[in-house]
């Protein structure tokens, strides 16, 4: 019988990165054919995938990362069962390298198909559930674009942002990453009251005027003094109009233009686990 010897399993283990009694496992199985050991270890992956194909892989990273000239940014998450394998270093290396390959794509299809270590994204994470033992794959995939972008991740790797302005000034590139900071902190509905969709502004109103009957207002006055508490869920909750968390007396938009007068956050994107 084969017997595979430490630097061979710790080739293999370097190559997939499956464990020491995985990786011998497999090179012995495969009489020490090296690429035979890889097929044997990503069929396992494939058996354990099927197996936790229906686990909840709520836990994971986020990562919020722009590109070298701060025109493009992204929020990607690589997602697994358990808060234990999400603070695995390796677990995180491999995020950050997903993400850094991510900011050449346009969307998650094209992604999946991206060659990573010799084989594509999706057959990545099947190797990687196989290797792991728990359900692992790409949640959050998502881009933006913009004369400025800048990115922020929060809360140890569980929430990431980032925001893109309408110009590249002075001081845009820093102000960027301040908003990104409050898009992450206070989870904003929308940028502004115009893109709030008609659903949440029903939802709103609804329950402005419950209140209000329980409260005892004339029936009259329900609707106009709704209107007003909609107002004041505007400025609460979308980004724009938000006090901003470094010097709440001023909006987010006053502290943008507080850098340019004609600055404007122009998008944002936000995941979190």
């Amino acid at each position: 019988m084969y017997k595979a010897t430490a630097a061979e399993v710790s080739k293999l283990r370097n190559a997939t990165g499956a464990g020491m009694m995985d990786s011998k496992k497999a090179l012995e199985e495969a009489e020490g054919d090296f690429d035979k050991a890889i097929e044997i270890l990503r069929k396992k992956g494939q058996k354990v995938a099927a197996n936790r194909a229906d686990r909840e892989s709520t836990e994971g990273v986020v990562i919020a990362k722009v590109n070298a000239d701060n025109t493009k940014g992204i929020v990607i998450s690589l997602n697994c069962e358990t808060d234990f394998v999400a603070k695995n270093e390796d677990f995180v290396a491999l995020a950050q390298k997903l993400a850094d390959m991510a900011l050449s794509y346009e969307d998650k299809e094209e992604f999946m198909s991206a060659d990573v270590d010799g084989i594509s994204v999706a057959e990545k994470m099947t190797e990687q559930t196989g290797v792991i033992g728990e359900k692992i794959e790409i949640g959050s995939f998502q881009t933006l674009v913009g004369p400025i972008v800048n990115a922020y991740i929060h809360a140890g790797n569980k929430i990431g942002a980032v925001v893109a302005l309408s110009a590249n000034v002075n001081g845009a590139e820093e102000v960027a990453k301040e908003v990104a900071m409050q898009v992450a902190a206070m989870n904003p509905v929308a940028l502004d009251e115009s893109l709030v969709s008609q659903a949440v502004i029903d939802q709103e109103l609804e329950i402005a005027k419950d209140q209000l009957r329980q409260e005892g207002k004339p029936e009259n006055m329900i609707e106009n003094i709704a209107k007003g508490k909609l107002q004041k869920f505007f400025k609460e909750n979308t980004l724009v109009h938000q006090p901003f968390i470094k010097e709440a007396k001023i909006s987010v938009a006053e502290h943008v233009k507080s850098v340019d007068s004609q600055l404007e956050v122009i998008g944002y994107i936000r995941y979190g686990l």
